[in-house]
């Protein structure tokens, strides 16, 4: 399982140094999982016992209001995806996770981390590192959502998700900047200055 690891010490080691005892620890504790488009993988009715680390593929983090999926977070390629609450309190919330694309993923379980934080103190500093990114990334998400025209939440959109914008479906899209996919239509065929 080394190669499939890969790709995950190489995220780790943006921001600690990998012990050779961390990563045998670590390759015994995840497990590699396939999802396939449109796959549900959490349902909101479920407690997130699981974080995904995303290989390939694209995962999204999703609510329904008034029976309307609405897209929350996006994650791909190098990045983790779970239902954050749900996740660290071990209790049911309102986010749904499904797969956008057939996806591979490493799956780390909530009792597995937990052991990784207790006896390896590199995971716990990537832990607090990466978390300390995604709160950075929902911050700016907060102000763009309340403050910011229709055209400034799509000029957000691109930024934010660079490499799989033109991956995501219009709509998921569209949900997730709080605009119509008649009006995220619009935005696409104008030029962003």
């Amino acid at each position: 399982m080394p190669r499939v690891m890969d790709k995950l010490f190489q995220a780790i080691a943006k921001y600690v140094r990998i012990s050779d005892a961390f990563q045998e620890a670590l390759t015994q504790r995840v497990r590699q999982q396939v999802f396939r488009k449109k796959e549900l993988i959490l349902d909101a009715a479920q407690v997130c016992r699981n974080s995904y680390f995303i290989e390939s593929g694209i995962l999204r983090l999703y609510y329904l209001k008034d029976g309307r999926e609405i897209s929350e977070f996006f994650s791909s390629e190098n990045d983790w995806m779970n239902s954050p609450r749900s996740f660290m309190q071990q209790k049911t919330d309102v986010y749904y996770i499904d797969a956008i694309e057939d996806s591979t993923v490493l799956s780390l379980n909530i009792r597995d981390l937990g052991y990784l934080f207790d006896h390896f103190p590199e995971m716990e500093t990537y832990a607090r590192m990466d978390m300390g990114s995604t709160f950075g990334y929902m911050l700016e998400r907060l102000t763009s959502m309340r403050f910011s025209s229709a055209k400034e939440k799509y000029a957000h959109f691109l930024q934010t998700y660079p490499h799989i914008y033109h991956r995501i479906p219009l709509g998921m899209a569209a949900s997730y900047m709080g605009i119509t996919q008649e009006t995220l239509s619009r935005l696409r065929k104008a030029p962003i200055i």
